[in-house]
């Protein structure tokens, strides 16, 4: 099982999710969120990881110029798109991309299936405002859905008391937590954050996760 942590803001936090066997780590770029951190910062943390490990950025809406400025300072090994990009705005982007697809009383199957085969659906709660890190759980009934036409990435509301009833609901190809394992925005619990891994080992049944 793929397991992301996002909103790392601390070295220690991403060493901790390493070592743990995070698949990856996300560096929030977008402003408007409270685990926002600068490039330059990320890159110093970025350095850090052991090679398993992929560093991913989170972007909202932004340039494409400034995203690949920060995916080569950085060296994201991805993207991850919160806005409303387009697939064109995606064919421009230097890394692969992670698009979040809102999941709300909105939701069409279009917004899944108009992406490029060569993006990666990640499902999350529909918050035009927050635009991830909410903490609120995603419909899994939806999320199977999409689940189940092409690889899809569960967030929303994952926390280490629910995440293994996600999975068996979902089964999605993985799974993305940020304020499930906080103990503040930015900062994580490295309590919550080894019973999450505990769960997905678990509910994965003891593969890697």
């Amino acid at each position: 099982m793929w397991v992301k942590i996002c909103g790392i803001t601390r070295r220690e936090d991403a060493e901790l999710a390493a070592e743990l066997r995070a698949a990856a780590v996300g560096f929030v770029f977008w402003p408007g969120s409270r685990r926002f951190i600068e490039p330059t910062a990320a890159a110093d943390i970025a350095r850090g990881l052991p090679a398993p490990v992929t560093p991913v950025g989170v972007f909202v809406d932004q340039p494409v110029e400034y995203v690949n400025a920060v995916v080569q300072e950085v060296g994201l090994g991805a993207v991850q798109l919160h806005g409303a990009e387009t697939a064109e705005y995606c064919a421009q982007i230097t890394a692969p991309v992670i698009k979040a697809v809102p999941v709300g009383s909105g939701f069409r199957m279009t917004a899944v299936t108009g992406l490029p085969a060569g993006v990666t659906v990640l499902v999350d709660v529909d918050d035009p405002v927050a635009r991830g890190g909410t903490g609120r759980p995603v419909d899994w009934a939806a999320a199977r859905k999409v689940a189940r036409v092409r690889r899809t990435i569960l967030a929303g509301g994952l926390t280490p008391e629910n995440v293994g009833a996600a999975i068996r609901a979902v089964e999605p190809g993985g799974v993305d937590v940020s304020s499930g394992v906080e103990s503040e925005p930015g900062i994580k619990d490295p309590h919550r954050l080894r019973r999450f891994f505990q769960a997905v080992h678990s509910a994965a049944g003891g593969g890697r996760a």
